[in-house]
């Protein structure tokens, strides 16, 4: 046991745990985000003894007689001047790296009252921002260190509203000083915890299932399959061809496909038990990129009988006589390079009964799509189900998709108890419906282009072209296209 001071109160942990668990499940203080548990993006920076300190990568058992501080124990005084600061400096968008940026300040400022730029950029180096840019941050340290070195009163001013005026952020305050609430800060009584097991495979048919030695594990509440979907076993926003688990018999799309359920005590009980299932598989060729799906030798779902989401031909003015009567003709192929949306909250959602329907509360950036697909799912009407948009910590097009609500949502049901399902950071790799590259055994997405364009002597820039472009339906779409399905625009 591990004797050590948080915001001023003496606190002992019974047993060795990650300081981050202990601060946020057992005493509640949300402000210290879970970004990445590996000590790599500073979401869940504190202070001990002083320093700047991630508490992700710190064990209880190493802290005795440490102070801890985190944003709940700032001063008054504190609290308002960061929350000024950074409201003011703009320094404030999905508000995710905030509290943790702000104590890498005060970490600075108590030693350094007149920092220098370069001094905050060493000292918030280690904190990871994926919306604001670092420029505005630096900005508000500035801001703040001259607030606390004059002892001036913080200004508060009327916003009129009116054109042309500068408008603060409404949630800025309560984002800077972690109080702004995201789905996996929500904590319920009796609340259970959700995980899923995945396919090893990005194609195989599943031959077997056997899930006996994880509903025997300790704390273990449901195990769930395809057959215990009391709805529609396929959802999706513009095409219904995603599973919310793969049955028997059936053939796996991506590394992220769902296969089974479980809910638990813990979370740590939860992950334990999903390791025990096990899964028999008949590995298949998979698709690895668009251009070998649009030959559909391979289907991904073989109901649809192809490849391709849709196919458009878009014609503006006379690109082929342009072309025939420019001095220069260009023909190229261009390829954009893998990317990720690399949002720092990672999916997180929490699902109840309430009444004869059911209550999700969700970080995706699509409520209404929640409830139509969580609906199907569950056989209920949509007025049955209830969704709450928590805060977003970044998003950026890649929380339009189900990722966690719907089997959150399929756990309470079956449990009747609160059920919070939040994916780690290696979770949403296979999953996240991103342009990302993804590992050998997975799916790697590229956009293609073949373009043929003009350039006429006078001109500056090629102005007619050619292009026919084969894109992954993308996020805001359908999930997975090369592991679901493709669009194909010739232009």
């Amino acid at each position: 046991m591990a004797s050590f001071f948080v915001n001023g109160r003496q606190e002992s942990c019974p047993e060795n745990k990650k300081l981050i668990r202990f601060l946020r499940d057992d005493l509640r203080l949300t402000s210290v985000k879970n970004g990445c548990s590996e000590g790599a993006c500073g979401t869940c920076t504190v202070l001990i003894d002083g320093k700047a300190t991630k508490a992700c990568v710190q064990q209880t058992d190493r802290l005795e007689s440490k102070q801890i501080i985190t944003c709940e124990g700032l001063s008054a005084r504190e609290r308002e001047v960061y929350a000024y600061a950074f409201t003011e400096a703009g320094a404030v968008q999905c508000g995710f790296c905030t509290p943790g940026m702000v104590m890498a300040a005060k970490a600075l400022l108590d030693r350094e009252p007149n920092p220098t730029t370069a001094q905050i950029k060493d000292a918030i180096r280690m904190n990871i921002c994926r919306c604001t840019g670092y420029k505005k941050i630096e900005e508000a340290i500035l801001l703040a260190a001259e607030v606390f070195r004059n002892g001036e009163a913080v200004p508060h001013r009327a916003l009129k509203g009116i054109v042309g005026e500068n408008l603060d952020r409404v949630d800025a305050p309560g984002k800077a000083l972690g109080e702004a609430l995201y789905a996996d800060d929500l904590y319920f009584d009796g609340m259970l915890y959700g995980t899923a097991v995945r396919s090893k495979y990005p194609r195989a048919r599943v031959l077997s299932i056997d899930t006996a030695a994880a509903k025997a594990y300790e704390g273990v509440v449901c195990v769930l399959t395809a057959d215990d979907i009391p709805g529609t076993q396929k959802i999706g926003h513009l095409k219904q061809d995603y599973d919310v688990m793969i049955p028997v018999g059936k053939v796996t799309h991506f590394l992220g496909d769902a296969i089974v359920l479980v809910a638990a005590e813990t979370e740590a009980q939860a992950r334990a038990a999903a390791a025990l299932v096990k899964v028999e598989y008949e590995e298949l060729p998979p698709v690895l990129d668009m251009l070998s799906g649009l030959k559909d030798e391979i289907l991904v779902h073989e109901s649809n009988g192809t490849n391709v989401l849709s196919h458009e031909h878009l014609v503006r003015g006379n690109a082929d006589e342009v072309i025939r009567k420019s001095r220069y003709v260009v023909t190229n192929r261009y390829s954009t390079p893998p990317t990720d949306h690399a949002f720092l909250e990672p999916e997180c959602a929490v699902a109840m009964h309430e009444g004869d329907g059911m209550r999700i509360y969700s970080g995706d950036q699509g409520v209404y799509q929640t409830r139509k697909e969580c609906a199907q799912m569950l056989g209920l009407e949509p007025d049955k189900v209830r969704v709450t948009a928590m805060m977003v910590g970044g998003g950026f097009g890649g929380k339009e998709d189900m990722s966690v609500q719907h089997h959150a949502a399929l756990l309470a049901w079956h449990t009747r108890r609160p059920v919070k399902v939040a994916f780690s950071r290696a979770d949403g790799k296979p999953f996240d419906p991103s342009e990302a590259p993804r590992n050998g055994d997975g799916v790697h997405h590229r956009l293609r282009r073949e373009r043929l364009s003009d350039c006429h002597e006078s001109d500056d820039c090629v102005r007619y072209g050619r292009v026919r472009v084969a894109r992954r339906t993308g996020s805001a779409a359908c999930l997975h296209a090369c592991g679901r399905t493709l669009q194909l625009s010739e232009h």
